[in-house]
């Protein structure tokens, strides 16, 4: 078999096996390979195998990368961050630290509305220029996926802006992106007192949104002191007859009920989850519904962190971690370090924590049958730790473990660098 690329010498987790997102203590399944070797043509993968397999297949390559033993994994997959957007909320800091809570910081026109000031300013270079910045971060740290909201503009120009930006820099850089409409990510000065009358100026936009293609999921911040649970049904159930999957961030800050509704929709994902209960939990694996973790968030605003043991060994759910990075709760573009607070503040295990961030990872966006795990067919993310223990990367945290990564078969960091950003990417499940 002809190949363009051959790895050989790996320590494979190849996260294969079955369908959809791994489950309960099925998370702690990575499908070990000792001595593995990956074979790559046309940016997929079409041979994996330990060294005997390999020499049995004939594999004729025209390029061979060792390995030397050290940990392979798919490439990282961050399902909710807010990349595109403009400044930053230093200045929140002393505030954060005195404990004024972040819903009296939103009422004083800070929080999501301050970044709403800048990123409404701010022109599309200037977005470009800073979620380049925070893409390149994430690539050499083993990041080959990221899902972008919106949400930032809280109007119909800078939503569509944030967009536009998130489908520019998806064709122009490595890093493959999954764009989320967020439009209802608070509620703006202007319509202060009218949420209703704001859904349904979001319900419009949302309609253009999906019109141009831009967007294919649709989001909303179901909160105490944002929207409900009948605003946000209704909003929703309006944005999927448009076409759109659904996500939620719910139950952040109060137990609400948004995972429960998001368990009654059919939701894609649901995210934060701090204070979901456990029915909603429950409802939400039942239903299929991926919890979607965020460590850095609670461990930055000092909040209690989500229930991570009793979503896998009770509920038997689905996790994915994911960074949410954002300019407040959680200015970090770093997934190794929420991997690590991940093992800290949710006692989860190396394995579970690996499948939240690729496989599962990998189907909170959409994207689970074409990444996400090492099998034949999928296409060639691939990480390579300075590392053969899986669990060193959760224990020696605050530094870069990637020895390398390829992106589509193409090598893109090395030594934890970007050396190539010419890696055209196409949205899309396969």
């Amino acid at each position: 078999m002809q190949v363009d690329l051959l790895i050989e010498n790996g320590r494979l987790a190849t996260l294969a096996g079955g369908s959809g997102a791994r489950c309960g203590q099925a998370m702690r399944d990575v499908g070990w390979m000792e001595r593995g070797v990956l074979g790559i043509r046309g940016g997929n993968i079409v041979f994996v195998g330990d060294a005997h397999a390999a020499a049995k297949a004939g594999l004729t390559p025209a390029e061979t990368w060792d390995a030397g033993g050290r940990l392979i994994t798919p490439g990282l997959v961050d399902p909710h961050t807010h990349l595109v957007h403009a400044g930053s909320r230093a200045n929140e800091l002393r505030l954060k630290l005195e404990g004024v809570p972040y819903l009296d910081i939103l009422r004083q026109g800070g929080g999501i509305l301050a970044t709403v000031r800048e990123t409404r300013q701010a022109t599309e270079a200037e977005l470009v220029k800073q979620a380049c910045l925070s893409l390149t971060r994430m690539l050499e740290q083993g990041v080959t996926t990221v899902e972008a909201k919106s949400g930032y503009g809280l109007d119909r120009e800078t939503e569509l802006k944030q967009l536009r930006v998130a489908r520019w820099l998806e064709n122009e850089q490595p890093v493959e992106l999954v764009s989320t409409f967020l439009g209802a990510h608070a509620l703006p000065p202007e319509y202060r007192g009218n949420a209703d009358g704001f859904l349904a100026h979001m319900r419009t936009v949302a309609a253009e949104v999906r019109r141009d293609g831009l967007a294919e999921f649709c989001d909303i911040f179901c909160e105490d002191g944002v929207f409900s649970v009948p605003q946000s049904r209704q909003y929703l159930s309006a944005c999927r007859e448009l076409g759109f999957a659904l996500k939620l961030h719910a139950d952040e800050i109060e137990p609400l009920g948004g995972a429960e509704l998001a368990a009654e929709l059919g939701a894609v994902s649901v995210d934060h989850v701090i204070h979901a209960s456990s029915q909603g939990l429950t409802a939400c694996a039942k239903a299929g519904v991926i919890l979607v973790l965020l460590p850095g968030t609670s461990w930055n605003l000092g909040a209690k962190p989500a229930d991570a043991r009793f979503i896998i060994d009770q509920a038997e759910g689905a996790v994915a971690l994911a960074t949410d990075y954002n300019p407040g709760s959680c200015p970090s573009e770093s997934l190794q370090l929420m991997m690590a607070l991940a093992a800290n503040l949710y006692r989860m295990t190396p394995e579970e924590i690996l499948t939240a961030v690729t496989r599962n990872a990998a189907y909170a966006i959409g994207r689970g049958r074409r990444i996400g795990s090492l099998e034949v067919g999928k296409q060639a993310d691939i990480c390579v730790w300075e590392t053969d223990d899986l669990a060193y990367i959760p224990y020696h945290f605050g530094i870069n473990h990637i020895r390398a990564v390829f992106k589509r078969g193409v090598q893109v960091v090395d030594n934890g660098r970007v050396v190539a950003a010419d890696v055209r990417t196409t949205g899309g499940e396969a």
